[in-house]
């Protein structure tokens, strides 16, 4: 009698479909316990993911508050562009636009400060510029000169051909100086005019005829606290 030749593959491959088949079976099992477990734990979590979230939301609304600001009406004053304290004062020439010897006020501003800043006088924006640089502690005096910055130059509406600049200055934390003004705007005295995120610290330029009305380490209130009046 010949020899019956393959004998059994058929049953083989029958057997090899019926292994894998049933391995699928149980990845498929072991994917939908595991998608059941992580669904559950997910779900148990969900309130305190939802509790982090409000938190967090309340914490950025707190943050970027913009209360409004209680504005002089004496047209012979000039009023702090930001909120935080007065940390030095000195006569400097601010040469980009201001171009002769005046007094410089610079404010340095906390994490929690107000990051609105507002317009120190009435008049039309005449000068808006960005420089890129270095993002050393607004702690440190000579940030103002080595770090990112905008400048804004006004052309007082109050006081004809007077000029006043503003620096914005950018900070470790602060990476964001965002305008809200260009170059032709009229703004009026205590008008929002830009965001700085995550504190910074804020320069003024004023006349040498100016008169400060503030100290060293007072704490100001942008668009609210007078820190010099005009001659």
């Amino acid at each position: 009698m010949p020899a019956v030749k393959h004998k059994g593959k058929a049953t083989q491959a029958a057997l090899k479909l019926i292994f894998w088949t049933l391995v699928a079976l149980l990845v498929v099992t072991a994917m939908g316990i595991l998608a059941a477990l992580v669904g559950t734990f997910i779900a148990a979590i969900s309130g305190i993911w939802f509790g982090i979230w409000a938190l967090f939301s309340l914490f950025c609304l707190w943050f970027f508050r913009d209360p409004n600001p209680n504005v002089p009406l004496d047209a012979n004053v000039i009023v702090a562009p930001a909120h935080g304290k007065v940390d030095g004062m000195d006569e400097t020439t601010e040469s980009e636009f201001i171009g002769s010897p005046g007094r410089r006020v610079p404010t340095l501003l906390s994490q929690i400060e107000v990051h609105v800043q507002k317009a120190p006088v009435a008049g039309r924006i005449v000068h808006l510029k960005h420089t890129p640089g270095q993002y050393l502690s607004a702690l440190k005096q000579d940030s103002s000169v080595h770090n990112e910055n905008v400048l804004i130059g006004f052309e007082s509406s109050e006081k004809p051909g007077e000029k006043i600049a503003v620096r914005l200055i950018a900070g470790v934390l602060a990476r964001r100086i965002v305008p809200w003004i260009a170059p032709g705007d009229e703004v009026a005295r205590g008008e929002r005019i830009s965001l700085i995120q995550f504190g910074s610290r804020v320069d003024i330029f004023l006349p040498l005829t100016a008169q400060i009305r503030v100290q060293l380490g007072d704490k100001v209130r942008g668009g609210e606290t007078v820190i010099a009046s005009k001659t």
